[in-house]
């Protein structure tokens, strides 16, 4: 189990950056807006499923590297750092979009489903984030890490739904009035970007005094 204080800051950290409207966020909000709330639900969970394939993923091909020295711990987070504020400077200098989302035919909620799972499962750079993000947050001293690593990923996982769910039913109400406004679309690109840069620093700093 991670320690009390690195578990604070993985939560603060994780809900920060899932309240930050991201390519998934925009997803379920198109479904929402285009299909109303029940199918913004079902892609939200469809999508959460999807994500567990990566945390196990992470969890067994990270845990055995990270146990076996200091240098390859202090290595992989460092790089992870790295590479959240890379994606950050790299949302910041793609140009954000500016078309409103198009109307989508009416699909059945198991296909809905399918595909929100098929979405995430075959998205390399989410299975990137996970081996950037989740061992920012472990302590070899407080466990085995593959236990924390797939304990930060389902509760990770669980919020991600949770927020999601939240944005479906905000979007499936709100629909009219997002599906057509630009500057919604601009405002959610530049956020992503500064959230990224934040948490790559973050944690880099704090991963730093974890482990000497």
């Amino acid at each position: 189990m991670p320690e009390t204080t690195s578990l604070a800051f993985f939560l603060i950290s994780s809900i920060i950056l899932l309240l930050t409207p991201g390519p998934a966020v925009l997803y379920i909000i198109t479904r929402s807006v285009n299909q109303g709330r029940i199918a913004g639900l079902v892609s939200a969970i469809g999508l959460g499923l999807g994500t567990m394939v990566h945390v196990v993923a992470a969890a067994f091909g990270l845990s055995a590297l990270l146990a076996t020295s200091a240098l390859a711990f202090n290595a992989v987070k460092l790089l992870g750092a790295a590479y959240l504020i890379y994606l950050g400077i790299r949302t910041l200098l793609n140009k954000a979009p500016t078309e409103p989302t198009q109307d989508a035919p009416p699909r059945q909620l198991k296909a809905i489903f399918k595909q929100g799972f098929i979405v995430n499962v075959l998205n390399p750079k989410l299975a990137l984030f996970f081996f950037a993000f989740l061992p920012q947050f472990t302590t070899p001293d407080h466990g085995s890490m593959t236990v924390q690593i797939a304990f930060l990923g389902l509760l990770f996982v669980t919020l991600g739904i949770f927020t999601d769910s939240l944005y479906a039913i905000i979007a499936g109400t709100l629909g009219g009035w997002l599906k057509n406004n630009r500057t919604f679309l601009s405002f959610q690109h530049t956020l992503s970007g500064i959230i990224y840069i934040f948490l790559g620093l973050t944690t880099a700093f704090a991963g730093s005094n974890n482990k000497n």
